[in-house]
């Protein structure tokens, strides 16, 4: 099987990205249905490098291998070398020949760019500073799950245009649907990510504006990792941004919200909005699992057809 990595929405083709959605959802419903048994991964490791802290994506990846019948193993910058100023290359080199993948999730992308040129084995981008795609993987199988196909459809993201934000627009290219993106001047997406999208993404100022009709709403916090001392400046650029009932009221009747978490709620979503039937940000959370262990088994097995 050939080396693949996962980096972002566009190192799989359109047709391998809607494989794994199908996939996800087959796993999650095997689960339900018979349990844990399915062990395509046993004796297999997956090396999991954490730079930024975790909830979520530790607990899925780790879960998701046990699962598996393989075995996930935690690295923080004080349990490698890397802490302590191993170049990334010698470090991927070294993990190649110990482990079947790894899991980065760091702040800057070209660290993990770097780590994949090095690597013999599946790397996996389970967050940057620029991309968020395992988020994206869970988001899309929520979508499909709830609604049916997203080809077509209207989603819109509020906020920053951060790396949750870049990882929703390699989506509406990868996943064919559009997507409005309501952010205050001076907090864009990157320009090269935004015209690689072309006529499929455009930036709407007015948020409510930007919401009417949607099919899908979604947000992140204002302030993400690493721009905590930016906090009150954030609050104040954003102010009008905030996802609310009202901003719902006005997207199509089927609409949905989505949040990748944790949510600081009375910031970049109401109070009360994530209780909202509306909201399917639980089911989009424990997708996390599912979403993963297909991504797992794709990289480290192959297609399941």
């Amino acid at each position: 099987m050939a080396l693949r990595h996962f980096l972002t929405l566009m190192d799989l083709s359109p047709q391998e990205l809607a494989y794994l959605i199908d996939r996800s959802i087959t796993i999650k419903r095997e689960l339900a249905e018979n349990g844990p048994v399915y062990t395509p991964l046993k004796n297999r490791t997956l090396a999991m490098i954490f730079e930024k802290s975790s909830t979520r994506t530790r607990v899925s990846f780790e879960t998701g291998m046990t699962q598996f019948g393989g075995h996930a193993l935690f690295l923080s910058p004080r349990d490698s070398q890397l802490g302590r100023g191993e170049p990334v290359g010698d470090t991927a080199r070294v993990l190649s020949e110990m482990v079947d993948a790894v899991m980065i999730r760091t702040f800057s992308h070209e660290s993990i760019e770097s780590f994949a040129d090095a690597s013999s084995i599946p790397v996996i981008n389970a967050l940057s500073d620029d991309y968020h795609p395992c988020q994206l993987l869970a988001d899309m199988q929520t979508w499909t799950e709830c609604r049916g196909p997203v080809k077509g459809k209207t989603a819109v993201w509020v906020g920053d245009g951060n790396n949750m934000c870049h990882s929703w627009i390699n989506a509406a290219r990868q996943f064919d649907f559009h997507l409005r993106i309501a952010c205050p001047e001076g907090f864009e997406p990157d320009q090269d990510i935004l015209e690689a999208a072309g006529s499929r993404v455009k930036i709407v100022r007015d948020p409510l504006a930007a919401a009417e009709g949607a099919h899908l709403i979604t947000t992140d916090v204002w302030a993400s990792m690493g721009q905590e001392e930016e906090q009150a400046a954030r609050m104040a650029s954003f102010k009008g941004f905030q996802v609310n009932e009202a901003m719902l009221d006005a997207a199509d009747d089927d609409v949905m919200f989505l949040h990748c978490l944790p949510a600081h709620r009375g910031e970049e979503v109401s109070e009360t909005l994530l209780d909202d039937p509306r909201a399917f940000v639980w089911q989009e959370a424990g997708n996390r699992l599912h979403a993963q262990k297909a991504l797992l088994e794709f990289l480290m097995v192959g297609r399941i057809d």
